[in-house]
């Protein structure tokens, strides 16, 4: 019963859209509403505002972060098991993804995803990220270098996590949850179309 409620914990704070939340209280436009559509940093930052891009990136990160942690922190009092660990991994990036508090229509979980790699492992985290802004400092394409480092993760979680192997489950069933919200992305650049990053969109339609 504990495992489910900190599964359920986890789910609800990746539930907290930051995208939108920041966008509302900055007085910007629903990310919904322009670009991509994606309720996620890169296209928070196609309205211009910098520092709405950050406050989202941050919060998305921190929330993945959290639920991790929390549960980390709280594992010997409650007897939490590897595989609850894994489940609460999971569980945000889900949350951010299809989030009950906003109609389910969630973003990419990138940001949301660094941070649980982060929670579980420094290095891990590190290395990933280490993947995506080489391949963005070269491309400047934030989907690309999102896929090469969903393609990553794995890979750096079998090396610094090495026997886990409910942990290694939850980062491969997150990376490919991650492919796979970028199936419009992929589409685009096999046809040369995916937009760069700092590329502002145009304003939406009243």
């Amino acid at each position: 019963m504990i495992s489910l409620v900190f599964v359920v914990a986890a789910y609800l704070i990746g539930s907290l859209s930051f995208a939108v939340i920041v966008s509302r209280a900055m007085g910007l436009a629903d990310p919904r509403s322009f670009g991509s559509g994606n309720p996620g940093a890169t296209n928070v930052l196609r309205s211009g505002k910098k520092i709405a891009a950050l406050l989202t990136l941050l919060g998305d990160g921190a929330k993945g972060w959290l639920a991790v942690w929390l549960a980390t922190l709280l594992q010997a009092d409650y007897a939490i098991g590897e595989r609850t660990l894994a489940g609460v991994a999971l569980a945000v990036v889900v949350g951010h993804m299809w989030p009950v508090l906003f109609g389910f229509k969630g973003g990419k979980g990138v940001a949301t995803a660094a941070g649980v790699l982060f929670a579980l492992h420094a290095w891990m985290g590190l290395a990933t990220l280490g993947v995506w802004l080489g391949v963005a400092a070269i491309f400047r394409i934030s989907s690309l270098a999102a896929l090469t480092a969903a393609l990553a993760a794995p890979v750096f979680c079998w090396l610094w996590l090495p026997g886990k192997q409910a942990l290694f489950g939850a980062v491969l069933v997150i990376s490919a949850l991650l492919i796979r919200r970028h199936k419009s992305n992929i589409l685009n650049l096999l046809a040369g179309t995916e937009g760069r990053i700092g590329t502002k969109a145009s304003p939406p339609e009243a």
